[in-house]
């Protein structure tokens, strides 16, 4: 059963909760500080080194969240989108800032004074909005619905024309709607991308990252451990930054956040990227590459924490999508993190020459099983650990 208008959303912090009940409109984050340095998730993806490759040119990335505001690193990036909690056609406003902190990790520009930039800064955003806590009020104005979140979706794919769709957001329980819609937007060849939740480890299984199709995303500290809010189980299939990640803050500036919402977004550009190198590739190709080119994480080729392994988008860009095995290869785990170092190295830490090619035939392996189980074939064709949540 939806509940359209019983359960309002808000932002607590940036970060979606539900509200029961009627509340007022909290106060809209502002500019933030210009960050100086190259942030720890920046060192190890390395924009730089990926924009030798593709920028994400030519792709659109539909992000389905609070909107997205005019920061000045987003110029010319962000189309007007749809404004899907009050009917309008232009959802480039954004109040808590979350929508904005996923775009820019999405295509942030670079700029001179700062080494915060997105992933994809070629691609376009197309927002769609579908919570809001500045709109907030007494007569529920600002409420949301799994079934405008079903709709958010389908647009994206038919108007928008989004070739990835990026989901920060989690639902407290299922909704056949939204299932619909993201079985449409799969079956009709979009790369869907959403965050695995904050539960931590009693969280079970979130959604829409636990739909057949949809790559779920679990967030990792600067040290390549899992991050303690991040929510384990088979909805998540890689791990991206997601913890103290530095993000573009509405009207300017940075913040830092953390939150599996800001590591789907990490995947989401990395995907935008694969669709501009490998053009003619359908989206569970593309998933394929982005997955089997993980770099090795605990507890093996699969689990429930890290899914297949780490996000790495210079192998996911440069590897080749090795041959279909039968068998899982043993190979010893190579360390996450360089000793007396807190971050990771540049693209490539974890896969050590030839451990991380013998690793990437078991990493195959899983893929196939789970990607035959998740639906990956054509269709013939910081700040709070409560997760972003949408009324179910």
């Amino acid at each position: 059963m939806r509940l359209p208008v019983a359960v309002v959303v808000g932002f607590v912090a940036g970060v979606v909760v539900p509200v029961v009940g009627p509340a007022s409109a909290a106060q809209c984050l502002g500019a933030g500080v210009t960050s100086p340095g190259v942030p720890a998730e920046l060192k190890a993806y390395a924009p730089a080194r990926l924009a030798g490759l593709a920028t994400g040119a030519g792709v659109r990335v539909a992000v389905i969240d609070s909107g997205v505001a005019r920061n000045p690193q987003l110029t010319g990036r962000v189309l007007g989108g749809r404004d899907f909690l009050h009917g309008a056609a232009d959802a480039r406003q954004d109040c808590p800032g979350h929508g904005t902190a996923v775009a820019g990790i999405i295509a942030g520009l670079p700029e001179a004074d700062s080494g915060v930039q997105g992933l994809a800064p070629g691609a376009t955003i197309v927002p769609a909005r579908v919570s809001e806590d500045s709109d907030l009020d007494d007569a529920g104005q600002g409420s949301s619905s799994a079934a405008a979140f079903a709709q958010a979706i389908r647009w994206s794919v038919t108007t928008a024309r989004a070739k990835v769709i990026n989901i920060s957001l989690v639902m407290p329980g299922q909704d056949a709607g939204v299932r619909a819609a993201v079985a449409e937007a799969v079956a009709a060849d979009v790369v869907v991308v959403a965050a695995a939740g904050n539960g931590g480890v009693d969280g079970g299984v979130a959604y829409p990252a636990g739909y057949p199709g949809v790559i779920g995303v679990g967030a990792v500290a600067a040290d390549g451990s899992l991050a303690q809010f991040s929510q384990p189980g088979e909805h998540v299939d890689v791990a991206a930054f997601g913890d103290a990640v530095t993000v573009l803050s509405p009207v300017s500036g940075h913040r830092v956040v953390q939150g599996t919402s800001f590591a789907a977004p990490f995947v989401a550009a990395t995907a935008a990227l694969l669709r501009e190198r490998f053009p003619r590739d359908s989206a569970a190709e593309i998933t394929d590459r982005l997955l089997r080119s993980v770099d090795p994480a605990p507890g093996g080729a699969r689990s429930a924490g890290y899914g297949f392994g780490l996000l790495n988008p210079y192998r996911a860009l440069t590897e080749e999508a090795g041959p279909k095995v039968a068998a899982v290869v043993a190979v010893s785990p190579v360390p996450l993190a360089r000793r007396g170092g807190p971050e990771w190295d540049r693209a490539g830490l974890f896969a050590a020459g030839g451990a991380g090619l013998a690793l990437l035939a078991g990493v195959v392996a899983a893929v196939v099983g789970r990607g035959r189980r998740r639906g990956w074939h054509p269709a013939t064709s910081g700040e709070s650990t409560t997760h972003d949540r949408m009324p179910g």
